[in-house]
């Protein structure tokens, strides 16, 4: 209360944060995380749980989060729930987006709290805006470039803030891959989580596979080592040669940020080298859309995309139905697949595709994550059923 006012008017407290849409929108509210300023497209997510894996996922590098469930934070965050393959390592992630203030962490595996490990992982945030409008703004007009800031004094110049955000460029003709690949090859042994000893160690796979990294998550590499896969991981620049010389059983292509076609200057040529010499491959995401990148289709820019863990996908090979995880900005354009290629997957929102198969080569590939952690889980079998193919190839 404002006791200058007579005791009956309320006084808002001042904004220690703003999020400056390029075309001029500004939204204020209270700062968390990192205190300093940062540029990035904007984008929703629907999902309920899972906001540190979201929060550490390289596809969504270059990108401010804003998270439609309103309570973030209530569990804290804690050493296990990490998707980057170097656990120090920031995701590329610009900002972070909330409705309702960080509460205490209410959970037995919680280490610290969640406005503590935004700044520790350098990260500017932003409470106490209505998300929802913000939802309906980006569904009706796409996916916004914004600058987010952070000042505990409350001092902005909105006027540059508006500039910078004007000026940031498109995500399409983007590669952020090399801010998220690893540097160098290595080996990959830990798989399922348990209550008792957290995540577990195995031993030498009988399949041996190679997960070309452009922006891996480590869920991604447990599930490929349940199915009794070697893992190696090698960098994005990896060459054919290179990759052949480690004798796969199978290749996979992971998920990654930005635009697949400035990702597949380099990509393309090496993922062909592997398909003509009929190595089993297993595309996610970024992978799916690298994979119809050489054999032809191409790929386009979606309005919004399909951020959440709540999507719905029909399995044309089995003819179910199930409910994915997803986080993807681009798209295979379904209309550009080659005769060779078969669409297997459809999101059932939109339309838009979500899987394909090649009838002539034992590749596959799906847009969304099968790997989600902490779910859904509806889509592990696509893990099996790269083993199986892998199997099927070798004898």
């Amino acid at each position: 209360m404002d006791p200058s006012a007579g005791g009956d008017a309320w006084t808002d407290p001042k904004p220690t944060a703003v999020l400056v849409l390029a075309d001029g929108t500004v939204l204020e509210g209270q700062g968390i995380g990192a205190i300093g300023q940062a540029s990035g497209e904007v984008c929703f997510n629907t999902a309920m749980t899972g906001y540190q894996e979201i929060l550490t996922d390289p596809s969504y590098s270059g990108q401010i989060i804003t998270f439609t469930f309103p309570h973030i934070g209530n569990v804290g965050t804690n050493e296990d729930d990490i998707e980057t393959i170097n656990m120090a390592s920031a995701s590329g992630i610009r900002g972070a987006v909330l409705a309702a203030p960080i509460t205490d962490p209410s959970n037995w595996r919680a280490s610290r709290d969640l406005d503590a490990w935004l700044k520790a992982r350098n990260i500017v945030g932003l409470t106490g805006i209505d998300t929802r409008a913000l939802t309906a703004l980006i569904r009706e007009r796409g996916m916004p470039n914004a600058m987010i800031a952070h000042n505990p004094d409350g001092v902005f110049d909105i006027e540059a803030l508006k500039r910078e955000a004007a000026g940031i460029p498109s995500m399409e003709g983007v590669d952020l891959v090399p801010g998220v690949t690893t540097a160098q090859r290595f080996e990959w042994d830990e798989a399922g989580w348990t209550f008792e000893n957290g995540y577990r160690r195995i031993g030498e796979g009988k399949r041996r596979v190679v997960a070309i990294d452009y922006g891996l998550k480590r869920n991604i590499l447990r599930m490929l080592a349940e199915q009794d896969c070697h893992v190696i991981v090698v960098p994005a620049t990896a060459t054919s040669e290179e990759i052949m010389a480690l004798k796969p059983d199978g290749v996979f292509l992971s998920n990654g940020p930005g635009d697949p076609a400035a990702t597949g200057e380099y990509a393309v040529p090496v993922i062909r080298e592997v398909l003509d010499r009929k190595v089993p491959t297993f595309g996610i995401c970024l992978g799916h859309q690298l994979l119809g990148l050489a054999i032809g289709a191409t790929t386009k820019k979606m309005h919004q995309g399909h951020h959440g863990a709540n999507h719905p996908v029909k399995d044309f090979t089995t003819g179910k139905v199930e409910i994915t995880s997803m986080n993807h900005g681009f798209a295979v354009d379904r209309e550009t697949l080659p005769g060779n290629a078969e669409e297997t997957h459809i999101s059932l929102f939109d339309g838009s595709n979500c899987g394909i198969r090649l009838t002539d080569r034992p590749a596959f590939s799906v847009q969304y994550h099968p790997e989600a952690s902490p779910g859904p889980q509806d889509s592990h079998y696509l893990f099996k059923r790269f083993a199986d193919l892998i199997d099927a190839s070798k004898a």
